[in-house]
């Protein structure tokens, strides 16, 4: 990259250290005009000091949005609606939060006459491909600028030294109160990375998880939520109608009380190693398993079955940064078609870090109580037909021992 040509860059900045430094090596290393975004996506922290952050580093554009509606909405919910999961373990959070980010980066970019767009993430990471993979998707054009790929600052000591030789305001109070794990937090998770982590024998510690109570000192009692579905999407919980962002604050809430979403998860990242991460997930646990229970009641067979066989690799793509890609925009409107009769009511039981569907129903159930059941079904159902069906299913079975 001709470092002459970037005027201006447009940065996705936490006001954390990291991205603090960053503002300041662009400055001098691109001798650019920094613009900073920060989004609000659900992550239970204050963003509006990073505006304060900004505006000391010299940032004279700065953006912060709340974007958990447009998240929830728009990237969770669809998600959802595939019942992904990567891996068999991973809810994805912090992979569908990537497409969003990206997206404002280069309509910021654009709106403001950028050169460029940068980003924090590490050369050893997912995130770089997503962040750049969505960008790159949205506009050919842009270049992105990786300073994890580029400086030679390789540790926090060494963030922290260039902080203080450069001037960099740093709360020092903060950082040695910092937490050890590398973390990441939106609507839908948090996630642990790093510090004792990096052992997969070593148990995580208990006072490492933020929103959930641990399964043992969960409350000795049980609560049921029912969950109103429209076309696939949860629209009310015990009724009370909620937008979609609400609904995912308000699962949060009422699972983590119940130690419910904790996972451990030894999972293969797309640049090729392997990695360990502890996740807490309550509205995602509750939701796909929700979701699953009206499918079940109104989704044909055959509809399901293969809406379950293309579900790894919708997940795949969301892992690994093709939110934009046309093939998973294909699978998106298939899968959106199935859910035109997925509304109706689940009802779940919430103890001690489980989740239990106890109840559904559905003006669109495909459950016959007349067909299915043991008593006289009034010859609705003729048994004998089972027999013919049985041969014909048998026959290729038989073919290598007929005479």
């Amino acid at each position: 990259m001709d470092k002459t040509s970037i005027n201006k860059v447009v940065l996705a900045y936490s006001g954390g250290l990291d991205t603090s430094i960053i503002v300041k090596w662009l400055q001098d290393t691109y001798q650019c005009e920094v613009v900073t975004f920060t989004a609000d996506i659900g992550q239970g922290e204050e963003v509006e000091p990073a505006r304060v952050k900004a505006e000391a580093a010299g940032v004279k554009e700065i953006y912060i949005e709340d974007l958990r509606e447009e998240f929830a909405r728009n990237f969770v919910f669809p998600m959802f609606r595939a019942n992904a999961i990567y891996e068999g373990e991973y809810l994805l959070g912090t992979s569908i939060a990537r497409p969003l980010i990206s997206k404002r980066l280069v309509e910021i970019a654009q709106q403001v006459g950028a050169d460029a767009i940068s980003h924090g993430a590490t050369g050893k990471g997912n995130d770089q491909v997503r962040f750049e993979l969505n960008a790159y998707a949205l506009n050919a054009d842009i270049q992105v600028i990786a300073p994890w790929r580029e400086w030679d600052l390789s540790s926090r000591e060494s963030l922290m030294d260039y902080a203080q030789k450069h001037g960099i305001e740093i709360d020092y109070k903060k950082q040695s109160k910092k937490s050890p794990y590398s973390m990441d937090a939106n609507l839908l998770h948090i996630s642990y990375e790093g510090n004792i982590l990096e052992d997969p024998w070593t148990e995580p510690e208990e006072d490492m998880w933020r929103w959930t109570l641990s399964p043992e000192n969960a409350p000795d009692k049980v609560e049921y939520v029912e969950m109103t579905f429209k076309k696939g999407d949860i629209i009310a919980i015990n009724g009370k109608v909620m937008s979609p962002a609400s609904v995912m604050e308000d699962l949060n809430k009422r699972a983590g009380a119940h130690g419910i979403g904790r996972d451990d998860i030894v999972e293969n990242r797309f640049v090729g190693m392997k990695s360990r991460g502890c996740y807490e997930t309550p509205s995602g646990t509750v939701m796909l398993k929700a979701r699953r229970a009206m499918e079940s009641l109104t989704l044909d067979r055959a509809a399901a079955h293969l809406k379950d066989e293309l579900m790894p690799k919708y997940a795949e793509m969301v892992y690994n940064g093709f939110w934009f890609a046309p093939e998973r925009e294909m699978l998106q409107a298939a899968i959106d078609k199935t859910q035109e009769t997925v509304s109706g009511v689940v009802r779940l039981k919430f103890y001690k870090g489980n989740v239990t569907v106890v109840g559904r129903q559905s003006k669109n159930s495909l459950f016959s109580e007349k067909i299915v059941t043991f008593e006289n079904d009034d010859g609705i159902y003729n048994q004998k037909d089972a027999a013919g069906f049985i041969k014909l299913n048998a026959l290729r079975l038989c073919l290598n021992t007929i005479k």
